[in-house]
């Protein structure tokens, strides 16, 4: 049952993901994320609806404008692909429950996000501070605890130290990130940010390796690996402290 749910939930987050798109090419610019509508960014001709299916018009036009032939960014796919794989695991996981929509809107919230880390290295506050708003008040209606709040707070206290000890490591941004991730994890959210650090070392032992002393200089997105140390938790977080406390 939650493996078909999970199939119905595929195709429609992928349509979601193209409106992540928009929002993670528009929100950096100051763009409406409305008007006008979209169009090639190296010929400006409008995107058809035939030209605008998720994943597969990717496929059909390989990767290149209909009009002009200007390559389309991977991002555009990969931003579809992840949505919908994402939230159709929120839904074979939690199953057709209010939790799932919840996890599903931090997914999508985190894919948005990630992409535009990658992308501008900000983290927009328009996503961060409302997202977190409202799944701290849903989870805390769904689950009546103290623990999302505190969560919430310790989370982005928590980054916060961080950015004070190492302002060049990461920023404000992953601060407010962390209170998203605090709404959403609740007492699993230590779980996210070890993950989420420890992912983060990999492509700066490989920088060190091959620039030396130089890749101090050169700055590392660390929002994506934040969403992928959440992603991780939201779905497998108390199996993993569970394991862990059995090793003593």
């Amino acid at each position: 049952m939650d493996f078909a749910l999970a199939l119905v939930a595929f195709a429609p987050a992928a349509a979601i993901g193209i409106f992540l798109n928009v929002v993670a090419g528009r929100l950096p610019n100051k763009m409406s994320l409305v008007r006008p509508r979209s169009a090639c960014p190296s010929c400006g001709h409008e995107i058809a609806w035939y030209d605008n299916v998720p994943l597969l018009s990717y496929m059909l036009l390989r990767g290149k404008c209909r009009s002009c032939q200007a390559t389309i960014s991977v991002r555009y796919p990969l931003v579809e692909l992840t949505t919908a794989v994402l939230v159709a695991a929120c839904f074979f996981h939690f199953g057709l429950t209010a939790d799932a929509l919840v996890a599903s809107y931090v997914c999508a919230a985190l894919v948005v996000l990630s992409a535009i880390d990658f992308e501008h290295r900000i983290l927009p506050d328009k996503i961060t501070l409302p997202s977190a708003a409202i799944v701290l008040v849903a989870n805390t209606l769904l689950h009546p605890s103290p623990q999302w709040a505190i969560a919430t707070l310790g989370a982005a206290l928590f980054l916060f130290l961080a950015v004070l000890a190492y302002p060049r490591g990461m920023g404000m941004g992953d601060v407010k990130l962390a209170l998203l991730m605090g709404a959403m994890l609740g007492r699993t959210v230590p779980v996210a940010l070890m993950l989420g650090m420890f992912a983060a070392l990999v492509p700066g032992i490989v920088l060190l390796a091959r620039h030396g002393m130089a890749a101090r200089k050169m700055k590392i997105p660390f929002g994506p690996f934040l969403a992928l140390g959440s992603v991780v938790a939201l779905l497998a977080g108390p199996d993993l402290v569970h394991a862990y406390l059995s090793l003593f």
